[in-house]
C-alpha cells in the first residue's frame, strides 16, 4: 500500500498541474479542489469553439484562462491551472501573473510513463489525435523540468505513479502574516530605535509590568491584551540590545507580535556576516553588542530572521507593517512585498536634506484595514485614510508612541533626551499631511454602488444616481473634505382621514406607534432652510480631523453639501459663534472634543432659497391676488346687471380669500437678510463631536445640548420647543395635538415626530427617523392657494409616500453610515461614497411638495 503522499501548499498561491495530455490533472483538480477554483484551458477551448480540442481557439482560450485567474488573484483566491504547461513560456505568463498580484506560484508535475498516458487518451472519444501530441509535450517537460525554480516557481511537487497520485493528500497553509483569528486589543507601539528606558515606561503606563533578573526581562501583559512593535527596535538609541531582550521574550511569552523593520533587516544582515554600511546608527549598535555574548548575538540574528513583512490581524481589520501597506499588497507574500514593508516606496527623487523622497501611499489609500506602520518620523500621529503613522521620533528626542486598538487611543511618553540628531526635521514633510489625502476617489462614487451600512445592510446606488451626484458635487459643492455627512429628507405622514385636512398628527403618532414605539418627541418646525455646521476647536484640529489646511475652522452647508451662504463673511461669523458658544457653556471640554457637527435650521427661509422663492413661489402670490381681484369685480358688476353669476362669484372670492391667506403664510416665512444680525440658527442634533457618533443617544439629550447653545448665545440660535409625548398616554397624546394646532393657527409651520431614540428598529425594520407635519397655511405655499378646495384635496389625499419613505430610510443609514466611518478614520473616500449616495437618492424623481 502507497503511503499517503502530503502536499502542502499557501492558502493563497497559483497552483500550476503541470504534464502531458491523459495523466491524470483533471481527475486530480476535481478531488482536490473547489469546482470555482480550477480554471480549465479545455473548458475555455469549449467556451470560444465549441470543442475542448479545437487547438485553432487555443490562443482566444488562453486569454480567458488569463483574465479568470488575474480577476482570481487580484481578489486573493486560491487558483488552480488545469492545462497541460509544460512550456517555459506557457508557464511564464503565468507566473507573471502571480508575480503581479504577489501570490506564491506552485507547480505539481505529473511524471507518468509515456505509454500510459496515450493509451489513457485512446480511450476517450475526445482525445482521438494519437500519440504525436503527447510525445512533444512529454519531450517539453523533460528538457524544461529542471529550470521551473529559475522561472519562478519555488515549490514544485513531483507526481510519478498511479498510485502515487492517488495517495495525495492537499493541505493548505496559512501565510504567516494571516493572523485574522487574533482580535485584540492590541497595544501597538511605534518606532523604538534602542530607546529601552523609554519602552519599559511606556509599557507600564499601558499596564504591563517589567522586571529584571540577571539581565534578562520579564514583562507581565495586561488581560487580554498584546503588544505589536512595528520594527525598527534598534540602532541610534542607547540600549538597543535591552530593546532586542524585551521584544524577544514578549514575543516568545506570546504577550507580542513584531514586524521587521528596515533597522532590523540590516542587523541581522551585519550579524551574518555580510558587509553592510555602519551608517545610521548601525554603528552605535554594533559597539553595544560588542559587550554580548556571542550566544546572544547568535540567538538575535536566528529571531530577526524569522521577522515577518507584516500582520494581518482582527479578521482582515487592522495591519501592521513597519512602512506601511498598499491594499492589494495586504495578506499576501513576495519579495515586493517585504520590501515595500521595510522600506516603503520611493519616487526616485533625493529631497534637500540628500534623503529620497517617498511616494504617500496613505494619501491614496481606500483600504477596508486600518494601517499602523512606522518607519519616517513625524511630530505627531494623526489618521489619514484610515493609516496612521506611531514613529514620534523617540530617538531623535520627541517621545514614543502606542496606539491601542480598538480603542483607537494613543498612549505617548517623553523621551529622556535627544539621543542622536535627525538629518531631517521632524516637521518636513510630514506623511500623510498630503493635499492629496481628502481627494475624492472616483471609483468609490461613480457607476453602480453597493454601500453596505449598519442600520440597513446593503443601499444600492443606480449608475445615473451616481452620475448625477457627481455632476451636483463637481459644479456646486464645497470643499467635500468637510462633507462627512448629508442628512436625509424627511416625509410627511399618511394623509389625515379628517375633512378639510391633508395632514395632521394623528397620523404621524399611529405610525410610530404601528412600528412598536411607546414614547416620541415632538419639536417645533421652524421655517428655515436645513443646515450642517461643522466645527473644528481651531485650525491644528481642521488639519488633522479634516486635512484643510488653510487655516479656516469651519462650514455650513446645505443639505446638498453646497455652501450655504452666498455671504462668506456670514459662514465665517456663524462658525465662529457657534464655537464661542460651545466653548461658553463647557461643551467642547464636557465632550472632550476637537470637532463637532450640528444638524439645524436657519432662518429666515429666503436666505438659502431666495432664488428659489422670488421665482416661483412670490409671483404665485402677487398674480393671484392681483388677478381675483380683478375677477371678482367684474362679476360684481356682471351680478350688479342682472347676471346670474352667483355661483362664479362665490368661487372666485374663495379663490381670492385663499390667495390673500397664500401671501399672508409666504410673508410669514421670509424676511430681511441684509445683515447678519438678521439671521438665526435652531439646532436640534449634535450627531457627532470628537471620537463619537452621537445616535446612541436619545432626542431629549440632542435638545437639551441644543438648548445649552441658545442659553450661550440667544441673539444667534434659537431654543426649538419641544415635548416628550407617551403614546399610550391619550391625554398626552391630545394636549400634543392641540399644541401643534397652537403653533399653526400663529403661523407657524408645524412640527416634526421623532421616536425617543435616534434610530429604532420596528417589526419591518428601520423606523421613519423623523415624520414633518405641516399645518393647513403653509402647506398652501407648497401645493398653491387653491390646494383645500374640495375637488383639489380629494385628489392630494390619494398621494403616495412609499418612494419618499424608502428615499428617507436610505438616506438615513448612508448618511450615519458615513459619519461613523469618518469617527472611525476610514479612507475619505469611503466617507464620501456614503454622502456620494445620499445625492444620488436625491436625483430619484419624488414629488417635490412632500
Amino acid at each position: 500500500m502507497t503511503e499517503t503522499k502530503e502536499i502542502s501548499i499557501p492558502e493563497f498561491a497559483l497552483v500550476l498541474l503541470i504534464g502531458a495530455s491523459g495523466t491524470g490533472k483533471s481527475t486530480f483538480a476535481a478531488k482536490h479542489f473547489l469546482p470555482t477554483e480550477v480554471v480549465s484551458s479545455d473548458k475555455a477551448r469549449g467556451w470560444v469553439g465549441d470543442d475542448e480540442t479545437d487547438q485553432s481557439v487555443t490562443g482566444d482560450a488562453f486569454d480567458i484562462v488569463k483574465a479568470i485567474i488575474e480577476k482570481r488573484l487580484k481578489n486573493r483566491k486560491l487558483t488552480v491551472v488545469d492545462a497541460t504547461n509544460v512550456q517555459p513560456a506557457a508557464r511564464k505568463s503565468m507566473v507573471a501573473l502571480a508575480r503581479k498580484w504577489h501570490a506564491l506560484p506552485v507547480g505539481i508535475v505529473f511524471k507518468l510513463p509515456e505509454n500510459l498516458a496515450i493509451e489513457r487518451n485512446k480511450e476517450r472519444p475526445d482525445r482521438q489525435f494519437g500519440p504525436g501530441p503527447v510525445k512533444r509535450q512529454m519531450i517539453d517537460l523533460k528538457r524544461s523540468f529542471r529550470n521551473m525554480k529559475r522561472e519562478g516557481i519555488r515549490a514544485t511537487h513531483v507526481l510519478s505513479s498511479v498510485e502515487e497520485i492517488d495517495a495525495v493528500k492537499i493541505s493548505r497553509a496559512k501565510l504567516w502574516n494571516d493572523r485574522r483569528e487574533e482580535v485584540g486589543p492590541f497595544d501597538i507601539i511605534g518606532d523604538v530605535h534602542g530607546c529601552a528606558d523609554e519602552l519599559e515606561t511606556l509599557l507600564v503606563k499601558l499596564g504591563y509590568s517589567i522586571s529584571w533578573k540577571d539581565g534578562e526581562p520579564e514583562v507581565q501583559a495586561p488581560a487580554g491584551r498584546k503588544a505589536v512593535f512595528v520594527g525598527d527596535l534598534v540602532d541610534r538609541g542607547p540600549r538597543s540590545p535591552d530593546v532586542l531582550r524585551i521584544a524577544k521574550h514578549m514575543v516568545d511569552s506570546g504577550n507580542a507580535l513584531a514586524v521587521v523593520g528596515n533597522h532590523d533587516d540590516k542587523l541581522k544582515r551585519f550579524l551574518d556576516g555580510r558587509r553592510v554600511k555602519l551608517t545610521h546608527g548601525l554603528a552605535e549598535t554594533a559597539d553595544q553588542l560588542e559587550s554580548e555574548s556571542d550566544e546572544f548575538k547568535q540567538s538575535m540574528r536566528e529571531w530577526l530572521d524569522g521577522l515577518i513583512s507584516h500582520y494581518v490581524l482582527d479578521s482582515g481589520n487592522l495591519v501592521v507593517a513597519h512602512a506601511g501597506l498598499k491594499e492589494e499588497m495586504q495578506g499576501r507574500a513576495s519579495g515586493a512585498i517585504r520590501s515595500f514593508c521595510m522600506y516603503g516606496e520611493t519616487t526616485g527623487e533625493i529631497d534637500e536634506f540628500g534623503l529620497p523622497v517617498r511616494h504617500n501611499w496613505a494619501a491614496e489609500y481606500s483600504g477596508k484595514a486600518k494601517v499602523v506602520y512606522g518607519h519616517t518620523p513625524v511630530p505627531e500621529a494623526h489618521w489619514t485614510n484610515g493609516t496612521i503613522c506611531i514613529d514620534t521620533g523617540c530617538v531623535f528626542g520627541s517621545k514614543l508612541t502606542a496606539l491601542q486598538y480598538p480603542e483607537m487611543e494613543l498612549v505617548e511618553v517623553p523621551a529622556q533626551k535627544t539621543y542622536y540628531e535627525p538629518v531631517k526635521p521632524l516637521d518636513a514633510g510630514v506623511v500623510g499631511n498630503d493635499q492629496d489625502a481628502g481627494k475624492l476617489n472616483i471609483s468609490h462614487v461613480l457607476g453602480k454602488q453597493a454601500i453596505e451600512t449598519r442600520d440597513m445592510g446593503i443601499v444600492m446606488v443606480r449608475e445615473d444616481e451616481s452620475a448625477a451626484a457627481l455632476e451636483v458635487m463637481s459644479r456646486f459643492a464645497a470643499d467635500p473634505r468637510w462633507l462627512v455627512h448629508l442628512p436625509p429628507t424627511m416625509s410627511p405622514p399618511e394623509t389625515s382621514e379628517k375633512d378639510g385636512w391633508l395632514e395632521r398628527p394623528e397620523e404621524a403618532f399611529a405610525y410610530f406607534k404601528g412600528q412598536g414605539v411607546e414614547t416620541v418627541v415632538v419639536e417645533k418646525k421652524h421655517m428655515g432652510s436645513r443646515a450642517l455646521v461643522t466645527l473644528a476647536r481651531d485650525a491644528e484640529a481642521a488639519a488633522k480631523r479634516f486635512d484643510v489646511t488653510d487655516g479656516s475652522t469651519g462650514i455650513v452647508v446645505s443639505r446638498t453639501g453646497r455652501r450655504f451662504f452666498p455671504n462668506a463673511q456670514h459662514e465665517s461669523t456663524l462658525v465662529e459663534r457657534m464655537h464661542a458658544a460651545m466653548q461658553a457653556c463647557g461643551m467642547w471640554d464636557e465632550l472632550d472634543a476637537d470637532w463637532a457637527l450640528w444638524d439645524a435650521e436657519i432662518m429666515p427661509w429666503n436666505l438659502k432659497a431666495s432664488g428659489l422663492i422670488s421665482q416661483q413661489y412670490a409671483p404665485v402670490g402677487a398674480a393671484s391676488v392681483a388677478g381675483l381681484g380683478e375677477t371678482v369685480q367684474l362679476f360684481e358688476a356682471a351680478k350688479a346687471r342682472g347676471l346670474p353669476v352667483d355661483d362664479l362669484l362665490n368661487q372666485s372670492v374663495t379663490r381670492q380669500a385663499n390667495a390673500h391667506a397664500y401671501r399672508t403664510a409666504y410673508n410669514h416665512y421670509v424676511g430681511e437678510t441684509d445683515s447678519f444680525d438678521d439671521i438665526e440658527i435652531a439646532p436640534f442634533h449634535l450627531l457627532a463631536s470628537g471620537n463619537e457618533v452621537h445616535s446612541d443617544k436619545d432626542h431629549v439629550w440632542h435638545m437639551r445640548h441644543a438648548h445649552r447653545l441658545a442659553e450661550a448665545d440667544p441673539s444667534l440660535i434659537t431654543a426649538t420647543p419641544f415635548h416628550v409625548i407617551d403614546l399610550g398616554d391619550e391625554a398626552q397624546v391630545e394636549k400634543a395635538i392641540c399644541w401643534w394646532e397652537e403653533i399653526t393657527a400663529k403661523g407657524g409651520e408645524g412640527m416634526v415626530v421623532k421616536p425617543l431614540q435616534f434610530s429604532v428598529r420596528g417589526k419591518r425594520g428601520l423606523v421613519q427617523p423623523a415624520i414633518k407635519v405641516r399645518g393647513k397655511e403653509y402647506l398652501r405655499i407648497i401645493y398653491g392657494p387653491d390646494y383645500d378646495m374640495p375637488e383639489n384635496l380629494k385628489r392630494l389625499k390619494r398621494r403616495g409616500l412609499g418612494q419618499k419613505r424608502r428615499m428617507a430610510l436610505r438616506e438615513f443609514a448612508l448618511g450615519m453610515e458615513g459619519l461613523h466611518r469618518f469617527v472611525e478614520n476610514a479612507p475619505f473616500s469611503h466617507v464620501h461614497q456614503c454622502a456620494f449616495g445620499v445625492l444620488a437618492m436625491e436625483s430619484e424623481p419624488v414629488d417635490p411638495r412632500l
